[in-house]
């Protein structure tokens, strides 16, 4: 009967949530500001879709708690938390001009929503928000507590959670929207490398290609004798170099003149290529499958060329391995390393009781059985023991995270309100 109940729910109130949706959307909350004001650590677009999201989830009858414009913790009792739901409402830059519409306004149309932080994480955000406000309208009470907790920094690095942890501890269980269906148990682990070397060509003016060390590029500029020329890729996730067509790597496969830096780059990561074999990696498991390595960044600046790889492995390798490997390819090719972050590979067994619930949650909201699997992305829970991501998109998807035209389909939405509202019940004992 409740399940009926939460379908019905969710077709009464799909226009109210579209507007709660359209309204964070339209908030860039983006990272623009490295020396943001006192009191907002990532800026007022960060603080401001905190502030609204908190407002949100007052009104599902959470007790809320806004920790210092870092993340919004908000607890369904006083009592201690058993478990924690973990997003964000912080996106990555959009350019208008790349976009069919608009990207901080919301469209449907064609059975997707379209906006940017759609699928990662504003829609699932709110998603969850609503099957709490759902769950609070059909009258279910929880023998235990849980806590949702909403950040403003996941896209650069991850503050507002190494923040939040030092304050308070999470419970014994954390599952996150921001990954994919069934449930995400096992997270490759992660290398980001930046490099530069002095650089003068008499033919190159200056190279323009990306900023964004974990999205695949859609195009590069280059200003050759004089001429401006532009290379045409598609934009893809870091993690998912094989979804996107990367015009750094394209440009370079392309490049014909004599500067040994850029010809060291095009023998380094030939186009097309994905897991950075020919740089000396190339390495997979059974779990996690092969790695990935992507040349993301390719840019002058200050008379230098400058340059950053994300590279995403598998769990029988260190970040110590993989990392000294790759810095010593970008050495021979004449660079110098500017920084290096890395992460641990992070993974939570299969039969853990956390996982066994997700996956029968699934089944109940798809009818079908679901397995566990393993990604290169990293989400909010790849630093968080016992961690896993629930969601938000499926595996089959191309939503365009992090590229234009980012959206998620209604469908899609859907089945993440009903399986949040039904993970609550079966991990906090919601019942009637």
């Amino acid at each position: 009967m409740l399940e009926k109940e939460i379908e019905q729910y969710f077709d009464r109130n799909f226009d109210r949530m579209m507007k709660s949706l359209s309204e964070l959307v339209a908030i860039d909350s983006s990272f623009k500001d490295p020396k943001p004001e006192e009191g907002k650590p990532f800026g007022e677009g960060s603080s401001r879709a905190l502030a609204w999201v908190e407002e949100l989830g007052r009104s599902a009858g959470l007790h809320t708690r806004n920790i210092d414009n870092y993340v919004v913790a908000m607890d369904e009792s006083e009592r201690e938390p058993v478990l924690a739901v973990l997003s964000h409402a912080d996106v990555v830059p959009a350019d208008p001009a790349e976009w069919t519409t608009p990207p901080f306004e919301l469209n449907i149309r064609e059975g997707n929503i379209y906006g940017r932080g759609t699928v990662d994480d504003k829609g699932p955000t709110v998603a969850v928000l609503y099957a709490v406000k759902c769950l609070r309208e059909l009258g279910v009470s929880f023998d235990r507590s849980f806590r949702v907790v909403v950040g403003g920094n996941e896209e650069r690095g991850c503050n507002d959670i190494a923040y939040y942890a030092e304050r308070e501890p999470f419970p014994e269980m954390v599952i996150t929207p921001d990954g994919s269906f069934p449930v995400l148990n096992c997270e490759k682990g992660l290398v980001h490398l930046s490099f530069s070397a002095p650089f003068e060509d008499g033919s190159i003016s200056s190279i323009e290609g990306n900023t964004t060390i974990n999205a695949i590029p859609d195009k590069l500029f280059a200003v050759i004798d004089g001429e401006k020329k532009l290379w045409r890729g598609r934009a893809a996730h870091g993690s998912r170099p094989e979804n996107g067509d990367n015009a750094v790597t394209k440009f370079l496969s392309e490049y014909e003149g004599e500067a040994p830096l850029l010809r060291g780059l095009g023998k380094l990561f030939p186009h097309g290529e994905f897991n950075g074999r020919t740089a000396g990696l190339g390495f997979s498991d059974p779990i996690t499958g092969n790695m990935t390595c992507a040349l993301t960044v390719l840019r002058t600046e200050g008379g230098r060329l400058h340059g950053g790889i994300d590279i995403r492995f598998p769990i029988d390798r260190t970040a110590a391995e993989v990392s000294g490997i790759i810095v010593d390819a970008v050495k021979s090719a004449g660079f110098e390393v500017d920084e290096l972050s890395v992460m641990e590979p992070h993974h939570v067994p299969e039969e853990s009781l956390l996982v066994q619930t997700l996956l029968s949650v699934y089944e109940k909201v798809r009818g079908e059985k679901g397995d566990c699997i393993a990604e290169g992305g990293i989400t909010y829970v790849h630093n968080t023991e016992g961690g896993v991501a629930f969601g938000a998109e499926y595996p089959w998807e191309q939503n365009n995270m992090h590229g234009a035209d980012e959206h998620i389909p209604v469908a899609t939405f859907r089945d993440n309100f009903l399986m949040y509202a039904h993970a609550l019940i079966e991990l906090c004992g919601g019942h009637i």
